[in-house]
Formats: structure tokens, sequence, C-alpha cells
């Protein structure tokens, strides 16, 4: 079995926004040709070219079937988190997302499964989006930016949102966007080989040092692409912690390292010894099989780093492929069966 906890998907036409709200920064679609389309901001330019299976279901399930998938975990482009939208245009915006996701997920039960966005900018609208994500729409939980505009995950106005995702039992996946110094990264793709890297980092050291984990130990928290930067710089982490505690422990005394287990990272790291040294610095049980399916920068087959790792022991391998993931998600193998 392998489940995906790292797909996105969004809705085959998106509203035009700008007109309903009055202002600019949305993403809309040009269906330019048959199965394909351009993500454009509102004002035509060009984000990003997609294909059929970055909206279609059953597209999704023709490929998963091809690969070996047997459940994929569904969540929002990043880019439509929308998080710099005044509030109530946020939740306008999540709440369409989530609605088609819900549909999505309606279609194939059994293969798909729903993480949710919010509009973190509020936190009391967020909460309430998330409420319905898992008691409404029955969601696993919620995917999140590794920032929302000017705060980084420990600031404080965030934290009752952390606090409702614990008290429900939600799954939170952190994913990199808008990323930290795109504006000096113009050329070669850097934003995305050099920014989400450190944007995870740094979503990882917020939620650390804030104390966020400390305080909220039941919160189930997965981050992107292996955890990005953090554990090649972990060494570092710790170091300045321990010789600078008066400026890096000032909201949480209990040092990175203790908070190894305690999270999980997907697979995406596109590197066999990058992959054994994630699982041996996590934990086996708790890095996940993730593709970042359709996008090109993620696996174009998921699970085929893990399968290469032939070193490993068969019940480690099951647990990238599938166990980890259903342990972070809370579901379990009979929630997918034929």
């Amino acid at each position: 079995m392998k489940v995906d906890i790292h797909t996105h998907l969004l809705p085959p036409e998106m509203p035009r926004f700008a007109e309903r709200f009055g202002y600019g920064g949305f993403i809309t679609l040009d269906h330019h040709a048959p199965c394909r389309a351009r993500m454009l901001r509102d004002d035509g330019k060009f984000f990003r070219e997609i294909e059929s299976n970055c909206w279609d279901p059953k597209q999704r399930v023709t490929e998963c079937d091809a690969h070996g998938v047997q459940v994929q975990v569904l969540s929002t482009v990043p880019v439509l988190f929308s998080y710099w939208a005044k509030p109530q245009d946020g939740l306008e915006v999540a709440r369409f997302l989530n609605d088609h996701l819900a549909g999505a997920v309606a279609s194939a039960p059994r293969r798909f499964v729903g993480l949710g966005t919010v509009p973190l900018q509020s936190t009391d609208l967020a909460v309430k989006e998330l409420e319905r994500c898992v008691r409404t729409l029955g969601f696993a939980g919620v995917q999140i930016g590794s920032h929302v505009n000017d705060l980084n995950l420990s600031d404080p106005a965030l934290f009752p949102f952390f606090q409702a995702a614990s008290d429900l039992g939600a799954a939170v996946f952190v994913h990199p966007w808008d990323m930290m110094g795109e504006a000096k990264m113009a050329k070669y793709w850097l934003p995305w080989l050099v920014g989400m890297p450190a944007e995870v980092s740094l979503a990882i050291c917020s939620l650390i040092f804030g104390g966020v984990m400390e305080r909220l130990p039941k919160l189930r928290l997965a981050f992107a692409h292996g955890g990005g930067a953090f554990p090649g710089t972990l060494g570092r982490i710790q170091h300045g912690f321990e010789v600078r505690p008066d400026l890096v422990a000032v909201d949480n005394k209990v040092a990175p390292r203790d908070y190894l287990g305690r999270f999980w990272v997907d697979s995406l790291v596109h590197d066999a010894e990058t992959l054994r040294a994630i699982v041996k610095l996590f934990g086996a049980d708790k890095v996940a099989l993730g593709s970042d399916y359709p996008f090109p920068l993620g696996e174009e087959r998921p699970g085929t780093l893990i399968e290469s790792l032939t070193d490993l022991a068969p019940p480690v391998r099951e647990r990238l492929l599938y166990r980890n993931a259903l342990e972070w998600l809370g579901r379990s193998h009979e929630d997918f069966a034929p």
C-alpha cells in the first residue's frame, strides 16, 4: 500500500475574486488547450502551467493506479492560501476551495483524504473553518503555510488555531509558500530551490522555539520537503540554543533535539542518502511518503525513492510507504479497504 500525504488539487474554474472583492492578487485559470491550463494572477501575469490531473479526480485515480498509489491526501495549491486578502474575503476563498475539495473526496472516498485550507489572517475565522473542515466536511485536517503575512507560526495570535487543531485531533500539514528573499532570487528558480527549504526550517524552528509544540504535545504536525533545511542545519540550531539561550531560548527552555520524533516530515528529498539521514534523524515512524503530485519538482512515480532503499527492513519500508501516513492522519487501513 502507498499513501501519499503531499499532493495538490485545485478547482477546474476559479471565480473572478478580484472583480468580486474590488482588489487584485488572486489566481485565475486560462484553459488554453485541451486538458491544459495556465494559472494566471488576475493582472494576467503567468504563474504556472498545469494539466488536467491538477483538477480532475478521475485522471488522478487513473494515474494513482498506474503508480501503485492507493490513497492521495489532497490539499490546495499553496499560492491559493490568500492570507494577504481581507479576512472575510479570505474565508470566502477558503470555503470555495474546501467545498470543491470535499466534492473530490466524495467522488472516491477510499482513494482520497482531504486537508482543507483556512484564512489564517484571522484566527477566529480560521478556527471556525477548521471546525467545518473536520466536523462537517470530514477532512483529516488542514494544510497551512510556513508563515502568515508578517507573522511566523510562533506568533501568539496564531496559537488559538493550533490549540483548536490539537483539540479536534486534526492533522496539520505545513507547506512553504511566499518564499523569503524572493526579490533577490529572480533567476535559476531559486525561490523553489533555496527559499522553500528555508521556509520549512523557519516554520519548524518557530513552532519549537515559540513553545507551540511544548504546549500542545498532541498536535499532529507534518512538514513538507523532508523538513527542508532543518535536518542539515540542526547541529547549528542546537548549538545556537546552547550558547545563546538569551537570544534563542527566550520562550521555550526545551532543546530543539528533544522534539525529534514529535512531528512528521514527508519523504520528498530526491536523494537516497538524504532520505536515509532523515529516517535516522526523525525516526522510522516519522517519515511519510510525499510526492508533490502533480508538479515537476515532485517525485514522478511516488514511492520510488523509498523503494530504492533496498537495505530498509520490510517493516520500515511499510512504515514509510503508508503506516506513518495513516498514523499522522488518524486513519486506519480499514478506512480504505475495497
